[in-house]
């Protein structure tokens, strides 16, 4: 099985789905706890919902296998994202909901750690710093969009409920202060979603560890609340809400692409 798909297109955009996979190497899968079996942290459908953007000449990578098998938008040397907050690993072993992953004593040693990276997480990684040096020889930049979902309410992660469109851009330091302020306008102009700037969710690893604005490559993320695009309890795609979810999104690409 392929470890990632790679749409190129003509477009200085680069979308980066990282926590789309679904795929569990059934070695890994015999080993998971019933209900870390249905990979319920994924993020669902964020390659359905973004495949719009192909029109809009953007490339898109997606992997295939689970953030179970190995998280790509955690740094190689597993250094937490958060400090002080609650997380989740480089190969996690803890659930979103607080609950294991693995069976008991069945979680993964140093040295399988190791060789998930080797041949799960660096792949991805060396197809996006491809692809990145690609579009910015061809533009003279990119925008790198890294697109993420997660259930509006994840007590373990963070109080309440979660703003539907959550913008990262590490505190303004992964990409120009003009394009966070056009992101931050398409959000301030409309009312039917609400949004928040660099709040729980700021960029992970991908957003922060590529962002280079000095040089032409700015880097975004975008965390959606599930609840706007489909069923958080079925995993079930909701076409109705999803078409007005993709909306705003084609708004922000288009405003990336200015």
């Amino acid at each position: 099985m392929d470890i990632f798909s790679l749409h190129r297109g003509s477009a200085p955009l680069l979308v980066s789905l990282p926590h789309d996979g679904t795929h569990v190497p059934a070695a890994i899968a015999a080993r998971l706890t019933d209900s870390a079996a249905r990979v319920p942290d994924t993020d669902w459908h964020v390659s359905r919902l973004y495949d719009f953007a192909r029109g809009l000449g953007a490339s898109i990578l997606v992997p295939t296998h689970s953030r179970y098998v190995v998280d790509l938008n955690r740094p190689p040397d597993d250094v937490s994202l958060y400090p002080g907050q609650n997380t989740t690993g480089l190969c996690p072993q803890v659930q979103f909901s607080g609950e294991p992953v693995y069976r008991e004593g069945m979680a993964p040693d140093q040295a399988e750690v190791a060789a998930r990276v080797e041949t799960y997480w660096r792949p991805y990684h060396v197809a996006l710093q491809i692809e990145l040096q690609r579009l910015r020889q061809a533009h003279g930049g990119a925008v790198l969009w890294e697109g993420h979902s997660i259930r509006s309410e994840v007590p373990f992660l963070f109080e309440g409920r979660l703003p539907d469109f959550n913008l990262g851009t590490a505190g303004g330091s992964s990409c120009s202060l003009h394009l966070q302020a056009r992101l931050a306008s398409v959000l301030g102009s409309q009312d039917e979603y609400t949004h928040v700037v660099d709040g729980r969710f700021r960029g992970g690893y991908i957003t922060r560890h590529y962002a280079d604005p000095d040089n032409g490559i700015d880097a975004v993320q975008l965390e959606l609340a599930q609840v706007n695009y489909m069923d958080e309890e079925t995993f079930q795609y909701l076409p109705c809400r999803a078409e007005q979810v993709q909306i705003l999104i084609a708004q922000l690409l288009q405003a990336a692409l200015e």
